[in-house]
C-alpha cells in the first residue's frame, strides 16, 4: 500500500492526539493527516493497561487540545479505563470535523527517511503487509513507550506470579482465593492494585514490597473541591515556578525535602522516589489501613523452603509465605526501557520525535501539543529549546529527576511563549490550572508573562549544572556541529 498526506502521526495515545489536534489547527479542511498505531484502536497505553486503572487527575484536563469531555460527571471524578478510551475516540471524532484524518491501526513504523522536504514513512502490519506513506511532516508521538508488564519469573511454581496487565485482581481465581497477596512495587500501579484488592476483598492479607518507597503529589492540595477552588489549593503552575526557582542543579536533596513536606503524601516510612504521580490523602489512608506489612526492600525471587515458600530480597533478607500466595508485578513501566537516542527534530526539519531520550517538557502530552505547534509554524529549527535524556537521568539521579524536568519545562515554555500565538496557550486544555476559576488563572498567566524571561538564565544554569555533574545530554540540539547559544 502507498499513501500520501500532509502530516503523518505515529502513535494514537494522549501525545499523539494532542499532536493531531495541534496539526489540525494549521491545515485546511481538504488536507490530510494519517494516524498510525500498532494497537487496534485509538488510546495508546490505555488500550493495554490493567482494567482497574483510574485516572489520578480530575478528568477534564486529560484531553486533546481543549476538547471538552461529554461524560457528565463532577469535575473531580477520576475516569476509568473505558471512559478514557471513549473520550479519546470522541477527541478523534471532533478533530475529524476540522480536517481529514485516516487511521491505520495494527501497524508498526519500521523506518523513515527525509528527502527533498518530504518524509518517507515505512510501516508493517503484524501479518507482514507493508504500508509506505509519503508525508510533508512526520510526528513520532512515542511518549514514554509504555508496554504491559509480564509476571515476574520465579524459581518456584508453588506461588502464583501475575501482573495487573494480565490479571484483574478484583475477579477470577485471585478474588476467589484467600491466600496472601504480595504487591511488588511502590508507584502508581502498586497503589492502584493495593487499593483494588483492599476495597474488593476486605480482610484479605495484602503486603507491599516498596523498594525505596515513593511519595506522591497530594491531590487534595492541588485540586480542592467546591468553594475552596476560589481561595485554597496551589495551582500546578505555581509548583513548577517554585521548584525551578529553588533548584540550582546541585541542591536536589533540599528541594526534595521541601517538595515532599509541603505538597506530598505517602504511606511508606521512607520515600526514595517521586515520579510525578498523584494520590489523595483518603486513598493513602485506605491503602495504609489495609496493608498487613510494608517491606522496604527489592524483591529478587521466590524459592521452595520445605513446606513453605521463601521470598528473597536484595538486602539478603528473606520471609516465608504459604504456598498459593500471589506475587503481583507492579514494578515501574517508564524506566525499564533502553531506547536509542533520537533528537526531537531531524536534520531536515520535517520530523518531530516525542520521546524520553530528547525530552523538552515534563509530560509527553504537553510535548505533543506545544512541539507540534512549533513544528507546523517552522519555529523548532531556530528556537534553542533544551533537550534532556530522561532515560539517562533516571538511572543517575532519581532525586534530581523531577526538579530537572520541571526546570526544563519552565525554560522551554518560556522560549516557546515568545514564538507561539496566544491562541495556542488559550486552547491548551491540558493546563491543570483550568481546575481553578478564571480570575486565579488570569493572575497566574499574568505573573508568568511578566517574569518568565528574567528567570531563563537561572534555569539554564541549573540545567547546565546537571549536564556537567552527571554527564547528561542536556542542552540545545546540535544541528550544525556547534551548540547554539541559548536565547536569554
Amino acid at each position: 500500500m502507498a499513501e500520501s498526506c500532509d502530516v503523518c502521526i505515529v502513535g494514537a495515545g494522549l501525545a499523539g492526539l494532542n499532536a493531531l489536534f495541534a496539526a489540525s489547527r494549521h491545515l485546511a479542511p481538504d488536507q490530510r493527516i494519517i494516524l498510525v498505531d500498532r494497537r487496534p484502536r485509538v488510546g495508546g497505553m490505555w488500550v493495554d493497561t490493567y482494567p482497574y486503572v483510574r485516572l489520578h487527575q480530575p478528568h477534564p484536563m486529560f484531553t486533546a487540545g481543549d476538547i471538552a469531555w461529554t461524560l457528565g460527571r463532577e469535575r473531580s471524578y477520576l475516569a476509568t479505563k473505558d471512559e478514557v478510551l471513549d473520550h479519546f475516540q470522541h477527541c478523534l471524532n471532533e478533530i475529524r470535523k476540522r480536517v481529514r484524518v485516516d487511521e491505520f491501526y495494527g501497524c508498526d513504523m519500521v523506518g523513515d527517511a527525509e528527502a527533498d522536504g518530504r518524509v518517507r514513512v515505512s510501516c508493517r502490519s503484524a501479518d507482514g503487509q507493508t504500508l509506505e506513506i509519503d508525508a510533508g511532516k512526520l510526528v513520532k508521538a512515542y511518549g514514554f513507550r509504555i508496554t504491559p508488564n509480564d509476571p515476574l519469573p520465579l524459581t518456584t511454581d508453588r506461588v502464583h506470579s501475575v501482573s495487573p496487565d494480565h490479571c484483574d485482581v478484583r475477579t477470577g481465581e485471585i478474588r476467589d482465593s484467600d491466600t496472601p497477596v504480595w504487591i511488588i512495587g511502590g508507584g502508581k500501579t502498586a497503589m492502584d492494585t493495593a487499593h483494588a484488592v483492599i476495597a474488593n476483598c476486605p480482610g484479605r492479607e495484602v503486603n507491599l514490597v516498596a523498594g525505596r518507597g515513593t511519595f506522591f503529589q497530594c491531590r487534595d492540595k492541588f485540586f480542592p473541591d467546591g468553594a475552596r477552588r476560589w481561595w485554597g489549593g496551589t495551582l500546578i503552575s505555581r509548583l513548577g515556578v517554585e521548584a525551578s526557582r529553588r533548584f540550582d542543579g546541585t541542591n536536589e536533596e533540599d528541594v526534595w525535602r521541601w517538595h515532599r513536606d509541603k505538597y506530598g503524601t505517602w504511606l511508606t516510612p521512607d520515600t526514595g522516589n517521586f515520579l510525578l504521580g498523584v494520590l489523595s490523602e483518603d486513598e493513602c489512608r485506605t491503602i495504609a489501613g489495609g496493608l498487613r506489612s510494608v517491606v522496604m526492600d527489592y524483591f529478587v525471587d521466590a524459592t521452595d523452603s520445605g513446606d513453605a515458600v521463601e521470598l528473597a530480597f536484595r538486602s539478603g533478607a528473606t520471609t516465608t509465605v504459604e504456598p498459593g500466595a500471589w506475587i503481583v508485578n507492579c514494578t515501574g513501566y517508564v524506566t525499564h526501557r533502553d531506547d536509542p537516542y533520537e533528537p526531537y527534530l531531524s536534520a531536515g526539519g520535517s520530523v518531530l520525535s516525542i520521546q524520553v531520550r530528547s525530552a523538552t517538557m515534563h509530560l509527553s502530552s504537553y510535548m505533543g501539543y506545544f512541539m507540534t505547534h512549533m513544528l507546523m509554524l517552522d519555529r523548532l529549527g531556530d528556537t534553542p529549546l533544551y533537550e534532556l535524556d530522561v532515560q539517562d537521568l533516571t538511572q543517575k539521579s532519581r532525586t534530581a529527576f523531577p526538579y530537572t524536568l520541571l526546570t526544563l519545562a519552565q525554560y522551554n515554555l518560556s522560549l516557546m511563549a515568545d514564538q507561539l500565538p496566544a491562541k495556542v496557550f488559550a486552547e491548551c486544555g491540558l493546563d491543570f490550572d483550568r481546575w481553578y476559576p478564571l480570575p486565579r488563572r488570569l493572575a497566574a498567566t499574568a505573573r508568568f508573562m511578566l517574569t518568565h524571561r528574567r528567570h531563563r538564565e537561572r534555569q539554564r544554569r541549573a540545567l547546565d549544572a546537571m549536564r556537567d555533574r552527571f554527564d547528561l545530554r542536556c542542552g540545545p540540539l546540535d544541528r550544525s556541529g556547534v551548540d547554539r547559544t541559548p536565547i536569554r
